[in-house]
C-alpha cells in the first residue's frame, strides 16, 4: 500500500475530492427538492421523480464546467510551466488531463441518462394530472386559471389534442424539451464515436462528431430558459398548503387559502459553463493565430519502415524536450489536427517530427511528400503548439528510465539529442546522472532511422569518459528464420548486425522484473523517473512495477511513473 501511495496517492486524493463534490451536489439538491416546502405541490404531481431529475442536473452543471478545461491545451501548458518550481507530483496531475476529461464525460453521460428518464416520467405524470387521472388536488393544480400564463404549475397547457400525443407534442414544442432532445442526441454521438475502436480505426468520424460539443453547450445554455420545474411563491396573504391542500374548492374564496402562485426557477446552467466556454474560445483563437503563421520546410526525409521526417522552421517557435505539436495540412483536411511528439532538441534551430504511416491522414501526407520534386517545399502546414508533456520533467530526476515502443521513441529522441548538446556545451545545470533507455520494436528496419543518433551518443560518452551515463537496450519483438540465421553467422562481430551499435540487440520482450531490480540495485538511494510513450497494456505493467519496487523509506529507491498522453 505504501508503494502504491508513492505513485498514486495524490491522484487518488484528487479523484476523491472530485467524487466527493459530485456526491455532495447530488445529495444536497436531492433533499432540497424532496423536502423543500416551496415544492410541496410540485412533488404532489411528480413524486420523487422531481428530485431525481434535479439532483443529476446539478452534477451535470459541475462536470460541464470541468470538461472543457482539460482540453484547453494552452491553459494546461501555462499552468504546467507555472508549477515548474513546485512539486512534480502536482505537475503529474496535469499530464492526466485527457483521463480526467474522459472521467467527466462518463459522469455527464450517466447523469444525463438519470435526468432524462426522470423527466420522461415527469412529462407523463404532468399529462395524466392534466387529464384528471389522479386525485382532486392534482386536477385542481393542473387546471389553475392563469390569464397571464406565468403562475401555472403544470406546464402542459394543451387540452385540445389526443392525450396520447400530448407528451410528444410537449417535448418537441417547448424550449426545455427540444433543447433536451438536441443535447441528448449530440451527447450520444460524441460518446459513441469516442470509443477506442472507432477513434483508432475511423479517426475522422471521432474528430468531426466530437465538434458537436458546440451544439451541446449551446443547448445547455438555453435548456433552462423554459422554466419547466416550478415552485410555489409567497402570496399576500400566504397560501398555507398544509391547511389548504384538502380545500381546493375554497381556493380564492377564503382568506386563508388564496389561489397559489407558481414560477419557474431562474436558469443557472449558463453561469456554470460561461467561464470555460470563454476560455475555450480564447484557446481556439490562439490556435487560429498560430495556424496563420508561416511554416517553412527545412528538410523532408523518408526514413525506413515508412516513417516520414519533417524538419520545420517557424518564427518565434520555442520548445522543451519531449513536447508535442498538432499539425494540420489543409490540402488533406481543413479541420483535422493530429498530435506528433517533436524529435528535435531545444538547442537546434528547427523542430522536427517523425510521422509513421498509421491511417488515412498520415498515408495521404506521406504520399504527397514522396511525390514532391527534389528540394521543393511541401504543402502548407499549420502548426499548433508546442504543448507540455510528462517528458519535460525527465531532467528533474537523478535517474531516468525511458521506455519507447515503436514510434513511441519520438519524445526520447528529443531528450537524447538534448543530452548530447548539454554534454557538448558542458551545461552545468544538468542534474541527471544516469539514463536507462529501452526501445521495443517489431521489425529490424524500425531501428535504422534512430541508430545514427545512438551511435553519436555512444561515441560522445566514451570520448568524455561517461560510458556509464547512458545504458540503452534495444528489443526486437518480431523476427523470422532468415534473420535468425543472419544473426548466427555474424554473432562474433563487435557491433550488432541490426543497428551497428556496440550494444547487441535483445530478442523478445524485456523481463521488467529483472530490469527494475537492476536499476534499484545500481541506484540504492535515488529517485527514478520512469517515462513511457507506448501502448496502454505496457503502461499498466510499468505502473505496477514502479509501485512494487518503490520504497516508502526516503533513504531508499523510489520509482515515479509518467506516461505520454495526447
Amino acid at each position: 500500500m505504501g508503494n502504491w501511495i508513492v505513485n498514486n496517492g495524490f491522484t487518488a486524493f484528487m479523484l476523491a475530492v472530485w467524487m466527493g463534490i459530485n456526491i455532495f451536489l447530488f445529495v444536497w439538491f436531492y433533499f432540497f427538492y424532496d423536502l423543500g416546502d416551496q415544492f410541496f405541490y410540485t412533488r404532489h404531481l411528480l413524486g420523487s421523480a422531481l428530485a431525481w431529475a434535479r439532483a443529476p442536473a446539478a452534477v451535470l452543471n459541475f462536470n460541464c464546467l470541468l470538461i472543457l478545461l482539460p482540453v484547453c491545451r494552452n491553459l494546461m501548458s501555462l499552468i504546467r510551466g507555472t508549477f515548474v518550481c513546485c512539486s512534480r507530483t502536482m505537475r503529474k496531475q496535469l499530464d492526466k488531463n485527457l483521463s480526467f476529461h474522459k472521467l467527466a464525460a462518463y459522469m455527464i453521460g450517466l447523469m444525463t441518462a438519470v435526468h432524462m428518464i426522470a423527466h420522461l416520467l415527469n412529462v407523463e405524470w404532468y399529462n395524466n394530472s392534466r387529464q384528471g387521472a389522479y386525485d382532486k388536488l392534482s386536477t385542481a393544480l393542473s387546471n389553475l386559471d392563469d390569464t397571464d400564463n406565468t403562475t401555472y404549475l403544470n406546464p402542459i397547457r394543451t387540452t385540445d389534442l389526443d392525450p396520447q400525443q400530448i407528451p410528444t407534442y410537449f417535448v418537441f414544442t417547448t424550449i426545455a424539451g427540444l433543447t433536451g432532445v438536441i443535447i441528448t442526441l449530440a451527447l450520444i454521438l460524441i460518446i459513441t464515436s469516442s470509443m477506442e475502436v472507432i477513434r483508432r480505426s475511423y479517426f475522422e468520424v471521432f474528430w468531426y462528431t466530437h465538434h458537436l460539443f458546440i451544439i451541446f453547450f449551446a443547448g445547455l445554455v438555453f435548456h433552462g430558459a423554459g422554466r419547466i420545474v416550478r415552485s410555489q411563491k409567497t402570496t399576500d396573504p400566504p397560501h398555507n398548503f398544509t391547511f389548504c391542500r384538502d380545500r381546493t374548492e375554497q381556493w380564492g374564496q377564503i382568506p386563508e387559502c388564496p389561489i397559489p402562485q407558481f414560477a419557474g426557477g431562474f436558469p443557472q446552467t449558463w453561469m456554470w459553463v460561461i467561464g470555460p466556454m470563454i476560455l475555450y474560445i480564447f484557446e481556439r483563437l490562439l490556435r487560429l493565430i498560430r495556424y496563420m503563421q508561416t511554416v517553412q520546410y527545412r528538410k523532408i526525409v523518408m526514413r525506413p519502415s515508412k516513417v516520414l521526417e519533417l524538419q520545420l522552421v517557424k518564427a518565434g517557435f520555442k520548445m522543451e524536450v519531449g513536447q508535442y505539436v498538432f499539425l494540420n495540412c489543409p490540402s488533406i483536411s481543413q479541420l483535422e489536427w493530429h498530435p506528433f511528439t517533436m524529435t528535435s532538441a531545444p538547442e537546434e534551430d528547427f523542430f522536427s517530427v517523425h510521422i509513421r504511416s498509421a491511417g488515412d491522414w498520415t498515408d495521404k501526407l506521406i504520399d504527397i511528400m514522396q511525390k514532391l520534386p527534389e528540394g521543393a517545399q511541401g504543402p502548407k502546414m499549420g502548426v499548433d503548439g508546442p504543448f507540455g508533456t510528462a517528458s519535460e520533467d525527465v531532467f528533474d530526476y537523478e535517474v531516468s528510465m525511458l521506455v519507447g515502443a515503436g514510434i513511441g521513441i519520438t519524445p526520447f529522441a528529443s531528450i537524447l539529442k538534448s543530452i548530447w548538446y548539454k554534454f557538448k556545451n558542458s551545461n552545468p545545470k544538468l542534474r541527471t546522472r544516469k539514463i536507462y533507455f529501452y526501445w521495443l520494436c517489431r521489425e529490424t528496419h524500425a531501428f535504422e532511422w534512430f541508430a545514427d543518433l545512438l551511435q553519436v551518443l555512444e561515441r560522445e560518452m566514451e570520448e568524455r569518459g561517461l560510458g556509464d551515463f547512458l545504458t540503452y537496450k534495444l528489443f526486437l519483438t518480431g523476427w523470422d528464420q532468415s534473420h535468425v540465421d543472419h544473426v548466427k553467422v555474424h554473432f562474433d562481430e563487435n557491433t550488432d548486425v541490426v543497428t551497428r551499435l556496440k550494444q547487441k540487440t535483445h530478442y523478445g520482450r524485456p523481463i521488467w522484473e529483472k530490469e527494475f531490480e537492476q536499476v534499484r540495485k545500481e541506484n540504492p538511494t535515488s529517485v527514478v523517473g520512469t517515462f513511457l510513450c507506448g501502448p496502454e497494456a505496457l503502461a499498466k505493467v510499468l505502473a505496477k512495477k514502479c509501485a512494487k519496487f518503490s520504497d516508502v523509506d526516503p533513504r531508499k529507491t523510489k520509482f515515479y511513473f509518467n506516461k505520454e498522453n495526447f
